[in-house]
């Protein structure tokens, strides 16, 4: 028996948020997610449906709506989306177990449903517009469903063949999916594919799935190396992993990272400063799950992509959770690497082949890993929030540090 997966994404899910709470129907009503404090260069994170019906694309900036068309603007408000992902969640555990649940994002999830069909005596659509219809019911958000033969099928039925049915949900089996989609355009519609994988397959005059699909695979393999072997898979509609692969799957190379868009370009000096802001908190974090790193990684990207970005990989002399070693060691490498004369606008650090600190031996020649004032930092913040205590450059004008711990995932909280 096949197995049967499912994919649930809640519709234009921040913008739905903002018209439950104000009682208004995203079907029908103007609005858009976005911070305007920011400018009218503000991104907007949600769009209602009734503004894409007008046209205007989603993820656009505020500027680039038309001047005649008269909207809602929303302040982002990440608790209280959080709030209602988790209320969904809670309504999909009355219909499946969490081992068959994969948190996708905070508006996307999959499921197993191949044994559940038997339990409820439902077809896999039938299931599917059941979780739908208790999500509107509890929450007043739309949603939509793909369903498929494996995870890759459900996912793209949710993302091309729901969008054109009338009760929002799409299925799709492997013959489906060559039958309907082999020839089907543009390439980034599908999972996995974004703009750059899809000029490379072009530049191979690889320009639908039927042709990658019955292209040398070589010629594939060459370009893509070994993800070439998800690619070929994806262009027959095929999919190897399944939920509970995704739940057994452990990384062997443990590590963290952190990058922020700065809200304008910055200078050499005054990037710097967040670079040392973005240490102190990777850092913190090192030390609150109490692990070590020995290996760190910049990267230095510049306004409006005039040129490439810089940066590099180091690894350093021995284990660490120390912040002024880190700190140190990432002005060094900052200092190699960054051009001192291109404006700044985003900033992005690593810290990888972590190990827990119990692990690596304390040695009288060692003490980068002594961590009592970090320890100390970090016992402050979770008892009084995290601007309780901080570096004093965070106090400068161009620093971010006390903007960003009011923000979850880089926008308003609140």
């Amino acid at each position: 028996m096949d197995r049967i997966y499912a994919c649930i994404d809640l519709k234009s899910f921040y913008a739905s948020v903002e018209c439950a709470e104000r009682n208004l129907d995203p079907l029908k009503t103007n609005l858009v997610v976005a911070d305007s404090t920011r400018g009218k260069g503000s991104i907007c994170l949600a769009i209602t449906p009734k503004m894409k019906s007008l046209g205007v694309k989603n993820r656009c900036r505020l500027y680039e709506i038309p001047s005649d068309i008269k909207y809602i603007i929303a302040k982002p408000r990440m608790k209280l989306y959080m709030k209602y992902s988790a209320k969904v969640y809670h309504t999909y555990l009355k219909y499946l177990s969490p081992e068959d649940i994969h948190v996708y994002s905070i508006d996307e999830c999959f499921f197993d449903f191949t044994s559940y069909l038997k339990l409820y005596n439902l077809s896999p659509k039938a299931l599917a517009k059941k979780m739908i219809d208790d999500v509107f019911y509890t929450t007043k958000i739309q949603a939509t469903a793909g369903i498929g033969t494996n995870l890759f099928l459900s996912k793209v039925a949710l993302d091309i063949i729901a969008k054109h049915t009338s009760d929002g949900i799409g299925f799709l089996d492997e013959e489906l999916f060559k039958e309907n989609l082999w020839h089907h355009k543009p390439l980034t519609d599908f999972w996995n594919i974004g703009t750059g994988i899809k000029n490379r397959l072009e530049r191979l005059a690889l320009y639908d799935l039927y042709d990658v699909a019955h292209c040398d695979e070589k010629l594939l393999y060459k370009e893509f190396g070994i993800n070439a072997e998800l690619i070929v898979d994806h262009a027959w509609g095929k999919e190897s992993c399944s939920i509970e692969d995704i739940k057994k799957y452990k990384s062997k190379n443990k590590s963290i990272s952190n990058s922020q868009v700065l809200f304008e370009d910055y200078n050499f000096n005054d990037a710097l400063i967040v670079l040392r802001e973005m240490v102190e908190s990777s850092v913190l974090e090192i030390v609150k799950k109490k692990l070590l790193s020995n290996t760190i990684g910049l990267k230095i990207s510049y306004s409006k992509d005039v040129i490439p970005s810089t940066g590099g990989r180091r690894i350093l002399s021995c284990y660490s959770n120390n912040f002024s070693f880190f700190e140190k060691a990432f002005t060094k490498l900052y200092f190699e690497t960054t051009l001192k004369d291109v404006p700044i606008r985003k900033i992005g650090i690593s810290f990888s082949n972590l190990t827990s600190e119990q692990q690596v031996q304390l040695t009288m020649f060692n003490n980068q890993i002594d961590s009592r004032i970090e320890k100390a930092v970090v016992d402050i913040q979770d008892r009084y929030g995290k601007n309780s205590i901080i570096l004093g450059i965070s106090l400068k004008d161009k620093a971010t540090t006390r903007k960003r711990n009011n923000l979850i995932g880089g926008h308003n909280a609140d």
